[in-house]
C-alpha cells in the first residue's frame, strides 16, 4: 500500500514518542515510584524495543521514500497547462513532483530538451519537427489540437494591407521553423505570391509583438493567446488565418531519456492533461481567471483565446500520422525542414493508444 511522506513521519513520530514514554515508565519502576512485577518489566523491555526498531525501519524507508520520488521537469506556454492542472483539480494527489519552467514560444522549450534541461514539454507541431530533424532526442508522445483559424497573420489597424493579396513585397514576421513561418508560406503559396516575394523575418512572439506595433515589421503571424491579445488590446486585425493551411496539432514532447527513466509519471501526465483538456471545455471561465492570476496576462484575452480555440485532446492514431507527414513534406518544400522526414519515428504512439475518445 502506498503511504505518503508526511504519513511515514506522523507513524514515526509516534512510535518514538511511545518509546520514551515506555522508558520513562520504567525508569520510574526502577526508583520505586511505581510497582510493577518482573513480567510487566519484560514485556514493556521488550515493546520499547520493538517500537524503537519499528521506528528505524520507517526512517529508512521514508529516507529512501523521499530519495525515489521523481521528478519531472516540464516546459509550459503563456496560457498554459499549468494553470489547466490546478483548476480542474488534476494537480492533486500527483506521485511524482513537477517543476515548472514557462517560456514564451515552443523554440526555447525544444532547446531545453534537446540539452536535457527538462522532461516534458508543450510546442507546436512544425517546431517540435524542425528540431527533431536535426537529431533531437525527443519522441512526441501525446497532444491536442484547436481550430485553424487561431492560427493568423496580423496586421497593424491603420495598414494598408487588407488581404494575403497584399503581402507581396512586404516583411512578414514569425517563428522560424514553426507555425510562424509555416503560416506565412503557405499563405504566400495560397495567394500565389512567390516565397521568395517577400521577406521573412525570424522573431518570436514579444519581439514580433513590438515590432509590429513600431511600424519595423508589415505583419506578423502568431497564434493563440498572442492573435487575442494583438486584437483587443493593441487593435491588430486578422487578415489571414489558418484554416486549410495548418493541421493546428500542438504536441506533448518528452525526451527520450524521460520515456526510459521516468516512463510511468509521464504516462500519468499525459492522462491527466488529457482529462483537464475535456474538463476545460466545459469551465473556460474558470480556466481563463486562473491563467491570469497565474500570468499576469488580461483575463478577457484568455477567455477569448480560449474560446476560439476550442483546444481538445488527440490521440496519435494513424490519421494523425498522415496529417502530420503532409504537412512535414509541404515544410521540406517551403525549406523550413532541411530533409525529408519519417513522421512515424518522430511519434511514441504507446502513450495515446488506450486512450478513449477520437480527433
Amino acid at each position: 500500500m502506498a503511504i505518503s511522506l508526511t504519513a511515514y513521519r506522523a507513524i514515526i513520530d509516534l512510535i518514538v514518542s511511545l518509546h520514551r514514554s515506555l522508558t520513562r515508565r520504567e525508569q520510574s519502576n526502577k526508583t520505586g515510584h511505581m510497582s510493577i512485577n518482573s513480567d510487566d518489566h519484560s514485556i514493556t523491555r521488550r515493546l520499547a524495543a520493538s517500537l524503537l526498531a519499528a521506528a528505524i525501519t520507517l526512517s529508512t524507508a521514508a529516507a529512501a521514500f523521499a530519495a525515489d520520488t521523481v521528478v519531472l521537469r516540464v516546459g509550459d506556454q503563456k496560457g498554459g497547462n499549468r494553470s489547466l492542472l490546478d483548476i480542474s483539480g488534476y494537480a492533486k494527489d500527483l506521485p511524482y513532483k513537477i517543476e515548472w519552467s514557462e517560456f514564451p514560444a515552443a523554440a526555447p522549450i525544444l532547446e531545453a530538451l534537446n540539452a536535457g534541461a527538462l522532461d516534458v514539454g508543450y510546442t507546436g507541431d512544425l517546431s517540435f519537427l524542425s528540431v527533431y530533424a536535426a537529431g533531437a532526442p525527443i519522441k512526441a508522445i501525446g497532444g491536442t489540437r484547436s481550430d485553424a483559424k487561431t492560427q493568423a497573420i496580423l496586421v497593424r489597424q491603420d495598414s494598408p494591407i487588407k488581404s494575403a493579396a497584399d503581402l507581396k513585397g512586404k516583411r512578414l514576421a514569425g517563428t522560424r521553423g514553426g507555425w510562424g513561418q509555416f503560416l506565412i508560406d503557405a499563405t504566400l503559396e495560397k495567394a500565389q505570391i512567390k516565397l521568395e516575394d517577400a521577406t521573412f523575418a525570424p522573431l518570436g512572439p514579444v519581439d514580433a509583438k513590438i515590432a509590429l506595433v513600431a511600424g519595423s515589421i508589415d505583419a506578423w503571424a502568431v497564434w493563440e493567446p498572442y492573435v487575442s491579445f494583438a486584437t483587443l488590446k493593441d487593435k491588430a486585425r486578422v487578415i489571414a488565418d489558418g484554416e486549410g493551411l495548418t493541421p493546428t496539432i500542438t504536441f506533448i514532447v518528452a525526451s527520450d531519456n524521460a520515456i526510459a527513466t521516468k516512463r510511468a509519471a509521464v504516462q500519468d501526465l499525459v492522462q491527466r492533461l488529457n482529462k483537464a483538456r475535456l474538463w476545460s471545455l466545459d469551465h473556460l471561465g474558470e480556466y481563463a481567471k486562473n491563467t491570469a492570476e497565474l500570468t499576469r496576462l488580461p483575463e478577457d484575452v484568455l477567455l477569448s483565446a480560449y474560446t476560439a480555440q476550442r483546444t481538445s485532446p488527440i490521440v496519435i492514431d494513424e490519421n494523425v500520422v498522415k496529417e502530420i507527414q503532409q504537412a512535414s513534406d509541404r515544410s521540406t518544400r517551403y525549406g523550413i525542414l532541411p530533409k525529408t522526414l519519417d513522421v512515424s519515428k518522430a511519434v511514441d504512439r504507446s502513450f495515446t493508444a488506450a486512450a478513449a475518445g477520437s480527433n
